[in-house]
């Protein structure tokens, strides 16, 4: 009875919350995530497009609060993060696991950069991005693996961290860079033209913790990214009008109507 009443009255919170964040939840992304390694960029392009917008994650367009709450009481069965304070979260880069079972890892995340890819309208606010993380782990024991996976926010001007992308299991080993991780998105919906800063939550596969985090934060390369959804993007159209074919016969006249106004001066000019 107890637990049901806190499943009760978590999902009230949630519903509460999203019902203050309105515009958040009008949100609709596509993205693509792989190893870098796996594709080149023409290629992502053309999966991010191929895209079925109908099977977008369900954690798209929470806040990162509202996750983190409804994995720490178990409505979210991928993995359970416990919670993390927000000022803490970009505030390190560094592992913040304290499973007892994995203290033996220190999970990194190195670097990570973004790369600003379509524009239509060409005012500067890109609609297609991509975001590029290399996640490290260091083992005790010399067993330098793990399986990981990542949760991505965007937030606009300082204000909530809106999830977008959730990455999918894949393996990391020591402090390569041969593992980095790339996520191609396009924003389809409900992002105004503005700046957005990313951050990035890395969880070790089967743990119940965050064991890294980096955000704009850590790096300018993640900070105020120029950004707007498709509709705000309109693909260029070039018009053409047929007001030149009238103007070309208006030009004739003028041409006439001079050459008319030369011989009747040359005219005159003979007769005195």
């Amino acid at each position: 009875m107890i637990k049901t009443l806190t499943l009760i009255a978590v999902i009230a919170l949630i519903s509460h919350s999203a019902l203050a964040n309105e515009a958040v939840a009008n949100i609709e992304v596509s993205s693509v995530g792989a190893i870098k390694q796996q594709w080149q960029q023409e290629q992502a392009i053309k999966k991010l497009k191929a895209v079925d917008n109908e099977s977008i994650n369900l954690l798209q367009g929470k806040t990162r609060q509202q996750i983190l709450t409804l994995k720490d009481h178990r409505v979210i069965k991928h993995t359970m993060p416990a919670r993390l304070n927000d000022n803490n979260s970009s505030a390190t880069h560094q592992a913040i696991n304290n499973s007892p079972a994995n203290l033996y890892r220190s999970f990194y995340i190195y670097n990570g950069f973004s790369q600003l890819i379509d524009d239509y309208d060409e005012d500067g606010f890109f609609q297609t991005f991509s975001v590029t993380f290399d996640a490290d782990v260091i083992d005790t024991y010399n067993i330098d693996h793990a399986n990981v996976y990542a949760e991505l926010y965007l937030s606009k001007n300082g204000g909530d961290w809106v999830h977008y992308f959730t990455t999918d299991n894949f393996s990391i080993y020591g402090d390569s860079d041969n593992d980095e991780y790339e996520v191609y998105t396009t924003l389809n919906q409900g992002y105004i033209s503005d700046n957005y800063d990313v951050l990035i939550d890395l969880y070790e596969v089967g743990y119940s913790d965050i064991v890294a985090t980096y955000s704009s934060d850590n790096t300018n390369e993640l900070y105020a990214l120029p950004l707007e959804s498709s509709d705000y993007d309109p693909d260029y159209v070039e018009y053409h009008s047929d007001s030149h074919a009238h103007g070309g016969t208006n030009t004739l006249l003028v041409i006439c109507f001079l050459l008319t106004l030369v011989i009747i001066k040359k005219r005159l000019s003979r007769k005195y």
